[in-house]
């Protein structure tokens, strides 16, 4: 595929995008606010050079959160520009860094968008965060000499062999970077394979995600009302058609008192979990009406419908599953989990965090499961034996430890690129 034709089937689609903002907005209405922004008009001040870093979406802002934070405190006399692509990205970019960050959406990849966006703001240079590869911004930067990068870049073998059929767009793309940072030695090997050129191994940002100083006295406080004497267990960032497999793991464990807390992926399937939790006549409390009310005792389930709390989860399990693993949907980040000393579950599917799920599992803080039997079955095994749950817990400390540095490594590459 040429650019010329990836171009040509942007503009094709274009007219379908408001249609595609109201669908969306049918059930998350943030999609219908600052609409403008994604055909590339912006009324955000420019006050300062700009340093530029797009996080797609609730996952990647999180991840960027240390570099975010150490190009703050580097270059002040700056201003630090994030572009999401969905709202919720842009809410936890807001409850992350404030006022200290400008935040917009990052405009849709045809070229009049693209030239708006760059002639409003004038970047010093971009940051692409892990794969979003948008070939007419890239390309619309190389003409305006504004050097691009690639950081904590990750690439599966799935997503590899679906770049691999974009040909000529692709290659031309990965060249047109100034740089790239890959997680791993197997990403870089696999961006080469595709054509690019200077690629550094910088390891994994999200190791150096420290969690917020409240975390263990929030997780702690949440405990307390959780019941210090109950066993809980934690499903974190589950996708749809998991908290079905979860429920049916909990009832064939038949764990005497224990909790499970559900926290979905997805803000918006909040309240169709809380309808399968009704259907499966589980009795259950929102996490958004606990208050500083106890759990009843005979409440077996907590539904995480809260935003920003998912190191007090963590905190306040005894064991965590990382969601969308026991479907094929490439695993959630378990790295946040092992920061907090628990120990890790994870389905079959974890190509999306493949080089950590495996390092984690080799250093002993997770364990694999491949379907609801198995799940069921560890659950049993773990909540039996508080002493290999407590290496486990020891090992995921010592798992997170092991691997910080990819930020300061990823801000080397950074400042080559910027003028002070």
């Amino acid at each position: 595929m040429t650019r010329n034709l990836y171009t040509c089937l942007l503009y094709l689609l274009l007219p379908f995008t408001p249609l595609k903002l109201l669908w969306r907005g049918r059930k998350q209405p943030e999609y219908l606010q600052h609409w403008r922004e994604r055909y590339g008009f912006y009324q955000a001040p420019v006050q300062k050079p700009v340093i530029w870093l797009h996080c797609v979406s609730v996952g990647e802002t999180r991840a960027a959160e240390p570099l975010i934070k150490a190009l703050l405190s580097q270059y002040p006399t700056h201003q630090l520009l994030l572009t999401h692509t969905t709202p919720t990205g842009r809410a936890t970019s807001e409850q992350l860094f404030g006022d200290s960050v400008t935040r917009v959406y990052l405009p849709y990849d045809v070229p009049f968008a693209v030239a708006r966006f760059l002639q409003h703001f004038k970047p010093v240079v971009g940051a692409l965060m892990e794969t979003e590869l948008w070939f007419n911004l890239i390309a619309g930067c190389k003409q305006r000499n504004i050097p691009v990068l690639l950081v904590n870049a990750r690439l599966s073998e799935k997503s590899a062999a679906g770049y691999a059929k974009l040909g000529q767009l692709l290659t031309q793309g990965l060249q047109n970077l100034s740089a790239i940072a890959a997680q791993t030695k197997a990403d870089a090997s696999r961006l080469q394979d595709l054509g690019a050129a200077e690629v550094s191994i910088t390891g994994n940002i999200k190791f150096d995600v420290a969690p917020p100083p409240t975390a263990h006295s929030l997780g702690e406080q949440l405990r307390q009302q959780l019941g210090t004497a109950r066993p809980v267990f934690l499903a974190a960032s589950t996708r749809d058609g998991e908290e079905s497999l979860i429920i049916d793991a909990v009832n064939q464990a038949n764990i005497p008192n224990l909790l499970t807390i559900i926290v979905p992926r997805h803000p918006q399937r909040f309240n169709a979990v809380a309808e399968l939790l009704k259907k499966a006549n589980q009795p259950f409390m929102r996490r958004s009406t606990l208050n500083d009310a106890a759990v009843p005792e005979g409440t077996r389930y907590l539904l995480g419908d809260s935003m920003g709390e998912m190191f007090t989860y963590y905190a306040s399990c005894d064991v965590a599953f990382i969601g969308g693993s026991l479907l094929p949907l490439g695993g959630q980040n378990l790295i946040e989990a092992c920061s907090m000393g628990k120990p890790v579950l994870v389905g079959p599917h974890t190509f999306n965090f493949e080089e950590a799920t495996k390092m984690a599992i080799a250093a002993g803080a997770a364990n694999r499961v491949q379907n609801v039997e198995e799940l069921s079955q560890k659950l049993q095994q773990l909540f039996a034996h508080d002493q290999q749950r407590l290496a486990m817990c020891d090992a995921s400390i010592q798992f997170s430890a092991q691997n910080r540095g990819a930020t300061q490594k990823t801000l080397d590459i950074v400042q080559a690129y910027i003028t002070k």
